[in-house]
Formats: C-alpha cells, structure tokens, sequence
C-alpha cells in the first residue's frame, strides 16, 4: 500500500516537473515572439498617450484603463481564436497575412513623414482622431477610437508572435499567445500610464519640494513634450523599419516555397550585405551586421510605404486638381 502511494508521489512530481517545464517553455517562447513584435509594441506604445491629452489629470488613467481593457479583450477573445484557426487550418496565408500587415505599418510610417515634409495631413473620411476632437469630453468616444486603433496593430503584434511559434502544437500555440497577449498589454499600457503621469509627477515635485527635487521636478515637467516627440520619431522609424523585415522574409518565404526565385532577390542582397559587413569588421561584425540588416529592411519599407502613399494620396489629389482645368476646356 505504501509502496503504491510513494509510486504515486513520484508519478505527481515526474508530472509537476514536467508542468514546470512546460510553463518555462511557454514563457520563453512567448518572450522570443513578443520581441519580435517590439516595432509595433514601440507604435503601440507612442500612439496611445495623444488620446487622454487635453483631459483633466483625474480622468487619464481611468480612460487608459479602459482602453487596456479593450485591448485585451480584443486579443484574447477575437484576434487569438482567428490566429490560431487560420494557422492550424490554412497555415500558408500567414506569410501573406503578414505581409499584408507589413506593408500596413511601412504605409503608416511613409505617411507620417510624408504629412511631416509636405505639411499636408491625409484626407479622409472623419478619422478617429476627429471624432475625439469633437467629442473630447465624452469618454465612451475616446474609449472606442482608440481600441479601434489598438485593434489593428494588436492583431499585427499576434500574428507576428504566432509566427515564431506556428510549429508548436495547437494547446501550446494557444498558451504562448495567450501569454502574449497579458504580457504585451500590460507592458504597454503600464508604459503609457507611467509616460501620461509623468509631468503629473514632475509638477506635483516642483511644487511640494525644494532644492534638487524640485528642479528634477521641473526638468521632468519640461523634459516631458521631447519624450513624447522622440516616442513618436522611434515609432516611424519603428514601423518602417520592422514592415520592410516582415516583407523581406516574406518575400524570401514565398521565393523558397512556390519556386519564384525574383521575389527572392531583395532578401539574398540585404544577406549578402550583412554577411559581408559581418565578416569585414572583427569583433563588431554581429552588431554592424544587424544594422546593416536594419537598414535594408528599412528602404525596402521607406520604398514600399512610399509607393503606398503616393497611389493613396498624390494620385488622387492630382486626379482632384486636373479635373476643374479638364472641365473648364469644355
């Protein structure tokens, strides 16, 4: 009988350590796919602030609050169960799913300096950040616009973290994303909190103290605007350069798996590049390597972004401008 129980207590620990293990083995896999995705997490992060500017301090965190809420709810209970259907049952749309992705966040990125260099803004129909202006006091509009635009680059982020793990077993897949999807909101949204209340800080230190803390205090209140423009300049950068590397995998993935080697071409010039600056420059090889990768990938997005850009934009305000002068030769 005792020999029976402590074969049993072996049979839960051989069971626990093999848990554990487990959920070692998820939580690393969720953090490989979760730096992946650090591009859009950077976007993610710099976009969010400029929904709660103008509001009263108290009503900051709360409406950043929601919006995590609703972030999280639209990983965990639309995004994820879409991801993980598509990559068990039609597993070669991912590639395209992602470069579709990519080529969304090199259009963003070209956008922004684009609205930068020529002091246009985009034409649209009235966008999300409108419906705010308009409506700055009423909380539910915040809320909603910005969930709406933390949907896109949510499911961006997933698909990217599925992608790294899309050879693991569906119940694994399902708890590494799931992971994921915890882990990044609070890391983002716990971000934007701190950088929200950050001059909230800085004032409440000018204000109550004195001597150092209170110039840290004012350095705080006036460091703030130059954190926020930095965010926004690593964001662009960010996208651009993250949407040209989805593109430049994807490119060479569907080169290698339907045999059309053209499309492959982008990628073997950034490896060779890299292999090359690798192997020239010693003991900084890896490093200059990775930049090098970096910023190939970066003109293929800046290329791809801006051809976005000019086909949404340029064309049709040329087309808008042309048609008075066509119409008043007849």
């Amino acid at each position: 009988m005792s020999g029976g129980l402590f074969a049993l207590l072996d049979d839960i620990a051989v069971l626990a350590k093999a848990a554990a293990a487990s959920v070692d083995d998820v939580a690393a896999a969720a953090g490989r796919a979760s730096a992946k995705a650090a591009g859009v997490i950077v976007d993610d992060t710099a976009v969010t602030p400029r929904y709660v500017q103008g509001l009263e301090p108290k009503r900051e965190l709360p409406i950043i609050k929601k919006i995590a809420v609703g972030s999280l709810r639209n990983k965990i209970l639309f995004i994820l169960p879409a991801a993980l259907l598509l990559s068990q049952f039609l597993p070669a749309a991912l590639t395209p799913l992602l470069m579709i992705g990519g080529t969304y966040l090199c259009f963003e990125g070209a956008e922004k300096i684009w609205e930068k260099v020529s002091g246009h803004h985009a034409e649209a129909a009235p966008s999300d950040e409108e419906a705010v202006e308009a409506a700055v006091a009423d909380e539910s509009v915040i809320t909603s616009s910005a969930i709406r635009t933390d949907f896109i680059l949510s499911a961006e982020i997933m698909v990217i973290a599925l992608n790294e793990v899309a050879d693991q077993p569906i119940v694994t897949r399902g708890a590494i994303l799931l992971v994921v999807a915890i882990a990044i909101t609070l890391l983002v949204y716990g971000v934007v909190a701190l950088i929200v209340k950050m001059d909230d800080v800085g004032l409440h230190l000018a204000k109550s103290r004195t001597g150092a803390m209170a110039g840290f205090g004012r350095g705080l209140v006036a460091a703030m605007p130059k954190v926020l423009t930095t965010l926004s300049v690593i964001g662009i950068a960010a996208m651009i350069w993250v949407g040209g590397h989805i593109l430049l995998l994807g490119l060479h993935d569907l080169a290698t798996a339907y045999g059309w080697s053209v499309l492959g071409l982008p990628y073997e010039w950034v490896h060779h590049a890299e292999e090359a600056v690798t192997g020239a420059t010693g003991a900084l090889g890896g490093i200059l390597g990775w930049i090098t990768n970096t910023i190939g990938s970066a003109i293929l997005g800046l290329t791809v972004g801006a051809i976005v850009v000019a086909v949404l934009h340029l064309i049709p305000r040329k087309a808008k401008h042309d048609e008075p002068a066509a119409t008043a030769a007849h």
